[in-house]
C-alpha cells in the first residue's frame, strides 16, 4: 500500500515527503485540507519545516489526497497512537527492537511476546511497523524490566529475527 501511495506522487519528490510525514505521525487531513492529529489543527508551516519542503507544497498535496477517493479514505482515518519508547528511559522502560527477514510471515508477534511472557517479563506496550506503509518495518517492545542476555540470545536464534537491538 505504502507504494502504491507513493506512486501517485513519483513526479514530486516533495509531496512524497510531505505524505511520508504524514504516515509516520499518523496525521490526518480533514474536509477542508487541513493536517490534524484528532480535532487539532497542524500548521502547514510546521509540516512544511519538519519535511522540509515549502508551505504550498503541503497545501498541493492535501488538496491531491481530498481528490483521491482511496487517499481521501487513508488519510481521513488514520490516526496515532502515543508511544512510549522516547520516555522508556525517563520512565526507567527498556525497549527491544525487532527486524526481521520477512515482516509478511505470520506469528512474529506472538512469538516474540509469548517467550518474553514465558520469562515473566511484562511487556507495556508493543508497537508493529506496518510492512505496507514502512519500507523496513520494526517490532518495539517496551517492557518494565531489562531483558536477560540469555533470552536475547534465544530470541537473536529465531529463524526470522534478523536483528535486535536493546534500549
Amino acid at each position: 500500500m505504502f507504494d502504491e501511495i507513493m506512486e501517485k506522487f513519483e513526479g514530486s519528490p516533495s509531496q512524497q515527503a510531505v505524505i511520508r510525514l504524514l504516515l509516520e505521525r499518523g496525521f490526518s487531513v480533514n474536509d477542508q485540507g487541513r493536517v490534524v492529529s484528532g480535532g487539532i489543527e497542524i500548521p502547514n508551516t510546521g509540516i512544511a519545516r519538519e519535511a522540509g519542503v515549502d508551505r504550498r507544497v503541503v497545501d498541493s498535496t492535501t488538496d491531491a489526497i481530498l481528490a483521491d477517493e482511496e487517499l481521501r479514505r487513508i488519510f481521513q482515518n488514520i490516526s496515532s497512537i502515543p508511544s512510549l519508547m522516547d520516555l522508556a528511559p525517563v520512565l526507567d522502560l527498556s525497549v527491544l527492537t525487532v527486524e526481521v527477514a520477512n515482516a509478511d510471515e505470520p506469528g512474529i508477534v506472538a512469538t516474540v511476546t509469548s517467550k518474553l511472557a514465558d520469562a515473566g517479563i511484562s511487556i507495556r506496550q508493543t508497537i508493529s511497523e506496518d510492512p505496507e506503509f514502512t519500507d523496513d518495518p520494526k517490532l518495539y517492545i517496551i517492557t518494565d524490566e531489562a531483558i536477560p542476555g540469555e533470552l536475547l540470545n534465544e530470541l537473536s536464534s529465531l529463524s526470522f529475527i534478523r536483528r535486535i537491538t536493546i534500549a
